[in-house]
């Protein structure tokens, strides 16, 4: 269920991630009717920009921090106090759940404000990107999160009793098991 980088892309083909010629007007168009904080390592941007083209033709608007020209130039105090508007703001919080960012203080400070904010109303969840299929040791609080992963074709997961036809789920292991499709999940 987890994607490895290259399966992604597989499935992001078409994704123009070398240009950010419209990215200021396209993260932050908040007209549209589901809306995502998108937390990542700020050094990993393939993935990220992948995540986000899924998520935009999910017709989802998105934000990430270092494209919001209110963002400090270094960080400081001030870039927290932003962060936590943005994620209060934004109807979704999404981590990129790569190695890094799971290694990020960054990342995991945003993801327990996330928590705090999104959790109860089960607005929040993992992209784990991973190109092997490591459990969350040391880490093993991201197991209380559902996690978005995709379904290659027709199958009957055991796990959760369910029939799920090809595409993205938000996958729920913790506490009661579903699967939701995750245009679904967004649109809740």
């Amino acid at each position: 269920m987890y994607l490895s980088l290259s399966q992604l892309k597989q499935r992001t083909v078409g994704a123009n991630i070398s240009s950010c010629e419209n990215d200021s007007n396209r993260v932050f168009s908040l007209g549209k009717k589901l809306s995502v904080f998108l937390s990542h390592k700020h050094s990993e941007i393939a993935p990220l920009k992948r995540v986000a083209y899924l998520l935009e033709h999910l017709n989802s608007s998105i934000y990430v921090d270092w494209l919001d020209p209110s963002m400090p130039a270094r960080t400081c105090g001030r870039t927290a106090e932003n962060i936590k508007e943005k994620i209060k703001k934004y109807d979704k919080f999404i981590l990129v759940a790569t190695e890094g960012a799971i290694a990020s203080k960054w990342c995991n400070w945003e993801l327990g404000f996330g928590d705090a904010q999104k959790y109860a109303y089960g607005k929040i969840a993992l992209f784990p990107i991973r190109d092997d299929e490591k459990d969350w040791s040391g880490s093993e609080y991201l197991e209380l999160y559902p996690v978005i992963g995709y379904i290659d074709n027709y199958q009957y997961l055991a796990e959760f009793n369910q029939y799920l036809s090809t595409g993205y789920y938000v996958f729920y292991h913790y506490g009661t098991k579903k699967a939701i499709k995750l245009v679904d999940w967004l649109s809740r």
